[in-house]
């Protein structure tokens, strides 16, 4: 876990620990010897000659947080104000835009903006590269300090300056702050089918247990289809315990680090209720961490069609580990594996079909004529379907129209790949299965 963390060394007390092993080091730690020698002389010359005075203190916080920064994108020194400004954040309320940040190839990158906050009103977008926070550039920005910029009074205004793809200039996008109070888990029926839609926006401590709810009260359902597209992540333990739903036997992840306490390996328990139940992940560039397990895990098992693109590619574990004073540090300590044993880490997941987002095309303005139109045509069978009542949209409350159908064609393409599915089913005995343990 990490000595620090284990005997809540304080950064004060830094210092004192180096002084302690150059005084007690033997002849075969020269190696250890001259790096904390080198980290001595470097300490004493900033002491003494940098341009504006610091404290020992002020040295000491800046050494540590470089360091961490330099180790990888999510570790980090967090001081007393960023350690309670984590605690806010994992809280599930506060003020900002809603969008989860991560640095990809040295810049400041949109991982996902978050369902309904102000982020994702104002139309920025996974992929996206915030090249400045109001007036202040982000290059070589610490993701928390990147954060703390974002936050704040809720219906105050922050300014992106944003860079995207297949745009020829920046973007301004000028946001209004709100209280980010996000819904993690929404289902409603696809209409006219028997398919459960699931949004999983984020992985809080509810989520499992919100789709358990939405399956058991959806009994129609025949075939579901789990939308993880931009969901950054969140708790491992959820994750592991929505692919348990859907799973009866297998590992669904595991973690490997240096330490060998750190290795853990979660499996799926038996008798799962929707093991045999038709299903299809969508995942996008803004799926990560752990909408990656759950996505992977179910595409090794081979128990659900991955459609969409290649996902975000966060494979590695971070803990919070405490210090003296209410400091601590987000230290990363192993990485994740799938059930077949590949890594996420910087690879994502790969969809079984890919298809990019965008509207279904359609063939407006193209020449075609149908039996209908020809002047001698049938009569008898076309006035039976005309003389049909029509069945307008009803509110789309709960439920995902044929209109929202044809705006998304991701989500057209897992509803025809579960359509396809129940087709070639060779008998209705997976289905029967799965509503006689759920009944």
């Amino acid at each position: 876990m990490g000595s620090f963390g284990k005997f809540g060394v304080s950064v004060c007390m830094i210092l004192v620990c180096v002084m302690n092993v150059l005084n007690a080091a033997n002849e075969g730690d020269d190696s250890r010897l001259e790096a904390y020698s080198k980290l001595r002389k470097v300490i004493g010359t900033i002491e003494n000659h940098y341009v504006d005075e610091l404290t020992l203190n002020e040295i000491i916080d800046k050494a540590i947080d470089g360091m961490l920064n330099n180790l990888d994108a999510h570790s980090a020194y967090l001081t007393t104000k960023k350690y309670d400004e984590l605690k806010i954040q994992t809280s599930g309320e506060f003020g900002g835009i809603g969008i989860q940040i991560s640095i990809k190839d040295g810049a400041l990158t949109i991982v996902s903006p978050i369902d309904g906050t102000p982020g994702a009103k104002a139309g920025l977008k996974n992929g996206d590269i915030i090249l400045k926070i109001d007036s202040q550039s982000t290059l070589n920005i610490a993701i928390d300090d990147a954060v703390n910029l974002m936050r704040g009074k809720p219906g105050s205004k922050v300014k992106l300056t944003i860079v995207r793809k297949n745009e020829q200039k920046p973007l301004i996008f000028d946001i209004t702050r709100d209280v980010i109070n996000v819904e993690s888990v929404r289902a409603k029926r696809i209409d006219e089918t028997d398919l459960l839609y699931v949004r999983v926006s984020s992985f809080d401590r509810k989520v499992s247990s919100r789709v358990r709810e939405e399956l058991k009260k959806a009994k129609w359902a025949k075939g579901i289809i789990l939308d993880l597209r931009s969901n950054p992540g969140g708790l491992l333990n959820q994750a592991v315990e929505l692919s348990d739903l859907f799973l009866s036997s297998g590992v669904i992840v595991s973690q490997k680090g240096r330490d060998v306490n750190e290795n853990i390996e979660f499996t799926a328990s038996k008798n799962s209720a929707y093991e045999a139940m038709p299903m299809v992940v969508l995942i996008n560039g803004g799926s990560a961490s752990a909408s990656e397990i759950v996505a992977g895990a179910l595409q090794d098992h081979k128990r659900a069609i991955v459609v969409g693109e290649n996902s975000f590619g966060k494979g590695s574990v971070q803990v919070v580990l405490p210090l003296d004073k209410g400091e601590g540090l987000r230290l990363t300590i192993a990485r994740y594996y799938l059930p077949s044993g590949r890594t996420i880490q910087a690879l994502g997941i790969k969809p079984d079909i890919l298809v990019y987002p965008g509207a279904v095309p359609n063939d407006d303005g193209s020449f075609s004529i149908k039996e209908s139109e020809l002047k001698q045509h049938l009569q008898g069978e076309l006035q039976k379907i005309e003389d049909k009542p029509k069945v307008e949209d009803e509110d789309n409350k709960d439920k995902i129209t044929q209109k929202m159908l044809w705006n998304d064609i991701q989500l057209k393409s897992a509803v025809d790949a579960l359509k396809t599915w129940s087709v070639i089913a060779p008998s209705n005995t997976d289905a029967k299965k799965v509503q006689k343990v759920r009944s």
